[in-house]
């Protein structure tokens, strides 16, 4: 597999991130996990600046040309392709070019609420006909920095950082036309069991998913406000433990459709009850390994590297 972006002795990020070693085999993974599971449409994700879930569906059919060449999309998508006060769109106008997004076999999971769907992260690049540096790295790709930060970290001072997210939301109700109606599902009574069995068939399908997707949950509660839940997850690399905190979103979105409820984020939705926090514990380590968690999948709904997370090695904050 070649993408040919080479100008002189110049090789773009783009293609760097192409013909990395081992990627070929991880594109030869999913095609055989594609047919394996029988699934016929993939979504090509990645995540905005503000922490939302964009990019393009395309058939499975053509997982090879687009791990190949990718998908484009406008670099304002990277910013929602939303517009300021001033109707002006963010970051980028509409004379921009296209961002190149390029998939990451590692992260090929299938989607559990419909098994002929499948999802995988993706890194953005520059467009490829840009004159100032063609196929470079997407500087507004956040969770490309991400990823960049990590890796010039971990270069300079051999270490790794892991992190690990208490991600605190409200189950919202609904009126008849689909608008909230301002109340939690249950009544802010902090750890109480009885508010959190009200919720149980919710938070039940959120576990449900989210093993399905490689998140391995270790415990949950119910916290002060009205119908607010959090469930964590096991901690790990900063970069997988972001992807799961974005696929734990997109999966209480989707039991909100089922349950005809709101999964509400929002930081502060009401006045005069606790808000929506998150607290982010991280760490620094030297070493450690990939332990495998299969979570109960058998067999497993998409790639290895999806059901494992880092263990071991040496915590530098220990004394």
């Amino acid at each position: 597999m070649s993408v040919n972006l080479i100008w002189g002795n110049f090789m773009s990020d783009l293609e760097n991130f192409v013909n990395q070693s081992g990627r070929d085999k991880g594109v030869k993974d999913v095609r055989k996990k594609i047919e394996e599971l029988g699934i016929t449409y993939i979504y090509y994700q990645f995540v905005s600046v503000t922490g939302r879930i964009v990019g393009k569906g395309v058939p499975a059919d053509h997982w090879e040309s687009i791990a190949e060449k990718g998908f484009q999309l406008v670099y304002g998508a990277t910013a929602n392709l939303f517009v300021d006060r001033h109707g002006d769109y963010i970051g980028y106008g509409p004379e921009s070019s296209e961002l190149v997004g390029i998939p990451e076999p590692s992260t090929f999971v299938q989607i559990p609420w419909d098994k002929r769907v499948a999802r995988v992260w993706c890194t953005c690049f520059r467009n490829r006909e840009e004159e100032e540096n063609p196929g470079g790295h997407l500087t507004s790709d956040c969770r490309g920095n991400l990823r960049n930060f990590q890796n010039e970290f971990e270069k300079k001072h051999g270490m790794n950082m892991r992190a690990g997210t208490e991600p605190e939301m409200m189950w919202l109700t609904k009126k008849d036309n689909g608008e909230p109606t301002g109340d939690g599902f249950s009544r802010p009574y902090c750890y109480h069991i009885d508010q959190f069995e009200s919720l149980r068939p919710v938070y039940m399908k959120v576990i449900e998913y989210s093993k399905a997707m490689g998140l391995d949950i270790i415990q949950g509660d119910h916290e002060d406000a009205p119908g607010q839940l959090e469930l964590n997850f096991m901690y790990d690399d900063v970069l997988r433990n972001a992807d799961r905190l974005t696929t734990y979103r997109q999966i209480c979105a989707q039991v909100a459709r089922e349950f005809n409820l709101i999964a509400c984020f929002m930081s502060k939705p009401f006045m005069g009850v606790s808000a929506n926090g998150c607290h982010t514990n991280v760490s620094l380590w030297k070493g450690g390994d990939l332990k495998s968690t299969p979570i109960g999948n058998d067999p497993l709904p998409g790639l290895e590297q999806v059901f494992t997370h880092i263990s071991g090695g040496e915590n530098m904050f220990m004394p």
